[in-house]
């Protein structure tokens, strides 16, 4: 990075008819009158245990320091004394440690230091700047003071973060913003909003990540901006070296997070936000959605038809139209007469059912729901005390507080008929922005009061939270009424630490190439951001995917934690108004299906495929999850997380890695025959060949219509399964699949438990780690074991690929070996028990 110029202070300045004004005696009067408020001249620090320092400036802006880990700070700027600590976002376990910090002073500057960072504190203004004391690296400077700005009529209307920075800088992260990779040049918005049909370039969208990595001259950092208030991130769009991160209110809390590895960046971020629960196993199945599948016999044709075509399948979504007009927990029994029977014989056939769940409560005297939360004093009001009423499906809704302890156990035990009686496997809530119908705003207007746990507050400050609360709400209500089972919960609208309690699909995005792009971008975005289980409508909700589009999403949501297709079908957009005469009128025309075998001939054959490969690479799947839950690395990453100094891997961002030891490239324009790649350091096998190439290195390759690029890291041991038709039958898997890729040395991991409960907890699980050494002619698989679980499995057929000369001699266990076993060229096959502990070739 050059060495940076001085650049102006970019003001964000009020708009014109504010104006300071510090005389008292001045009559004059004006729309309203606004104060600045910085840290200013700096004359010590004064230690408040915990690692807590307060930062003695002349201003009324107080700043305090806490140093969580040697790379870990905290920033915490406010007008007076601090008052309630309390976060939404962090982990309740999240703590600072215990940390040697060494307190030193100059003539210019107070330091903090620890044993891998210096943060300095300019005595003349406050400004701070962070060095990474190995290398020198300046990793954060301020360009300007910590800044927060009152006015009479708003109170505190913004605080403000400024940062030098370079065009060469890249910037990463902020959740689900639909833009390319890198941030650098652009400026984007928090606010959680209705995105229907989301442009590359809208600046807010269903949820608030405020959570950013840098790329720094090869070092990786990470900056999270604890603020719930709808906030900006500019980073450097004026061009004048300058990022700016501001919120229209709350307090500057910001933490900053120092690599140097980005994937240490992303465990930290972790580390305070916190990792969801292993999923089900049956979560990670392929998934089939659509507005809406009914009546019943809709929905047994659609379990029906996936059976006998033989495409793998383990969920089917119900939409909105299963309920009685719109009133979440009941039934419309005109549609459905038997739930409990039809998701009985639905998991007969290997199917869960899922349902969704809004937070738009039906007005109505009669719906027992209503009543209920009538009597709980559970829904919003205004600031005025009446109830916060508003349209979304039904004409008049009122919503649930889920920021108010008492209102989230209420709710949590609504699920108990669905989940406990009938049946239901898992959830989906949607809406929860919250959307409001009928209005350009989309949402509740600021007045709206919200409990927020104690502190009583406005929709400026809960309304990024809210839907987080309610996918909290229904988490925690769902491990209540059924302790031994893993919850399934899908959402749409969330903040920074949501991850704990809900998955997240990208919302209502459109079938066109333009948003097959996205998708990718987005859910790798997304993952390095928190939510790795993440994934989109494959397909497009808004129209209909030509054939090849919904192949090539496919593919591609091979590599999505979350595989669903979903769908508007004939509904039109915002169509609480809709008849459903109309629209069984277009379904008799025209169903506007969105199923694999849609287009039919070779399309099916391909998209089955594609399923396939997702059921066969499900143990891998798994363990890769598993191991994003021990690490905190995510499960989806960009391929500068693998070479952070490596230029070309910025250049080819549409390439990610999946899991520890995947590369995949995939095809994301129409009439793709041919395709540069970019193998990054090592060295890497084609996952369909099992040829090897050197890494640092573009192919040019042909593109087939019937699968994408994929590359395996050399050294790996890939587990993988038999394709079967739903997870229920991996439990009766008795052999598993292991292809080890040739190379001097290599490690990898298979994790399997039961797949469902929590017996993994109590070391009911296998954890198994292959090692693989190369010395001469002779290589070695050896296996070690960790854990009780007693898996189906009871042999593992090992392929040995990209092997130099094909060896005769065989030992496993230190027993020749001579039946089971199969030569090609350069591959060799041998069949082994599940517990060998050493596999012995030449």
């Amino acid at each position: 990075m050059p060495k940076l110029k001085k650049a102006p202070v970019f003001s964000y300045a009020p708009a014109p008819h504010l104006v300071f004004d510090g005389d008292t005696a001045n009559t004059a009067r004006y729309d309203d009158v606004y104060r600045e408020h910085q840290p200013g001249a700096v004359s010590g620090i004064t230690p408040l245990g915990a690692n807590t320092y307060r930062i003695e400036g002349s201003g009324t802006l107080v700043l305090h320091i806490t140093v969580w880990s040697e790379r870990l700070i905290r920033f915490r700027a406010t007008l007076g004394a601090p008052g309630r600590d309390f976060s939404y976002a962090l982990d309740p376990a999240a703590r600072p440690g215990l940390v040697k910090t060494t307190v030193l002073e100059n003539k210019t500057a107070f330091t903090l230091q620890t044993a891998a960072l210096e943060v300095s504190i300019s005595k003349a203004d406050g400004t701070v700047s962070i060095t990474d004391r190995a290398t020198g690296t300046v990793l954060h400077e301020h360009s300007s003071g910590l800044y927060l700005r009152t006015t009479l009529l708003e109170g505190i209307q913004q605080v403000r973060l400024q940062f030098r920075t370079s065009a060469e800088e890249g910037f990463y992260g902020m959740g689900d913003k639909a833009w390319d990779t890198d941030l650098q040049g652009t400026e984007w918005s928090n606010y959680n909003e209705d995105a229907f049909a989301f442009t590359r370039d809208r600046k807010t969208n269903y949820r608030s990540i405020p959570f950013f990595y840098g790329l720094r001259e090869g070092y990786g950092y990470g900056i999270f901006l604890d603020n719930t208030y709808r906030s900006h991130f500019d980073f450097n769009s004026h061009k004048n070296q300058v990022a700016t991160v501001w919120a229209d209110g709350g307090e500057l809390n910001y933490y900053f997070l120092a690599g140097p590895a980005l994937d240490d960046v992303a465990a930290a971020y972790h580390q305070l936000t916190g990792l969801p629960e292993l999923p089900p196993l049956w979560a990670l199945g392929f998934h089939q959605c659509r507005w809406s599948y009914y009546p019943e016999s809709r929905v047994r044709e659609l379990a029906d038809t996936f059976r006998a075509k033989r495409i793998p399948c383990d969920a089917i979504y119900l939409d909105i139209d299963y309920m009685d007009g719109y009133r979440c927990f009941t039934w419309n029994h005109d549609y459905f007469p038997d739930p409990k029977g039809m998701i009985h014989d639905l998991r007969e056939q290997g199917f869960h059912t899922v349902v969704m769940i809004d937070p738009g409560i039906r007005v109505d005297e009669n719906y027992s729901v209503y009543a209920a939360g009538m009597a709980e004093d559970a829904f919003c009001k205004r600031g005025s005390g009446e109830l916060m009423v508003g349209p979304v499906w039904p004409p008049e809704c009122v919503w649930p507080d889920y920021t108010k302890a008492s209102v989230r156990s209420w709710w949590g035990q609504l699920y108990r008929e669905l989940y406990c009686e009938q049946g239901v496997s898992g959830f989906w809530n949607d809406m929860n922005e919250p959307a409001m119908f009928k209005v350009n705003r989309l949402t509740f207007p600021d007045d709206v009061r919200h409990d927020y746990d104690g502190a009583p507050t406005d929709h400026r400050k809960a309304h990024n939270i809210y839907g987080m609360q309610m996918t909290r709400a229904s988490y925690e209500g769902l491990k209540t009424l059924q302790p031994a089972k893993r919850p399934f919960l899908l959402g749409r609208a969330n903040f920074s630490g949501g991850q704990r309690h809900a998955a997240l699909w990208t919302g209502d995005n459109v079938a066109s190439w333009e948003h097959l792009q996205i998708a990718n971008r987005q859910c790798i975005r997304l993952a390095i951001s928190g939510y790795s289980m993440v994934g989109t409508d494959i397909g497009g909700f808004v129209d209909d995917p030509s054939p090849e589009l919904l192949t090539r999403w496919l593919q591609l949501a091979v590599f999505h934690p979350l595989m669903r297709i979903h769908s508007m079908g004939n509904n039109a957009d915002g169509a609480a108004e809709v008849e459903a005469e109309e629209v069984k009128k277009a379904e008799a025309t025209n169903r506007q299906d969105q199923e694999p075998w849609v287009h039919g001939k070779e399309h099916t054959r391909n998209n089955r495929k594609a399923i396939e490969l997702r059921y066969e690479l499900l143990p891998y799947l798994y363990t890769s999850f598993r191991q994003h839950l021990v690490t905190g690395k995510p499960v989806l990453r960009n391929l500068f997380f693998h070479d952070q100094r490596d230029p070309l891997c910025r250049t080819y961002s549409d390439q990610f890695l999946f899991g520890e030891d995947l590369l995949v490239c995939p095809v994301l324009k129409k009439g793709v025959k041919k395709m540069e790649v970019y193998l990054p350091r090592g060295e890497w096998y084609d996952f369909w060949e099992g040829t090897p190439h050197p890494g640092q290195q573009i192919l040019k390759i042909k593109v087939k219509a019937s699968r994408i690029p994929i590359f395996v890291r050399a050294g790996a041991s890939l587990p993988t399964a038999e394709v079967v038709q739903s997870t229920s039958e991996l439990s009766k898997a008795t052999t598993l699949h292991l292809s080890v890729f040739a190379a001097t040395t290599g490690s990898s991991k298979f994790y399997w438990d039961a797949g469902e409960g929590y017996g993994h907890a109590a070391g009911q699980y296998t954890e198994r780690t292959y090692q693989l050494t190369r010395l001469g002619k002779k290589t070695t698989l050896a296996q070690s074991i960790r854990g009780d679980f007693n898996a189906s499995f009871q042999t593992i057929q090992v392929r040995f690929l990209g092997l130099e000369e094909i060896p005769k001699k065989i030992r496993v266990d230190g027993h020749k070996v001579s039946s089971g076993v199969s030569r090609s060229k350069h591959e060799l096959v041998v069949q082994v028990p599940f517990d060998f502990e050493e596999i012995v070739l030449g």
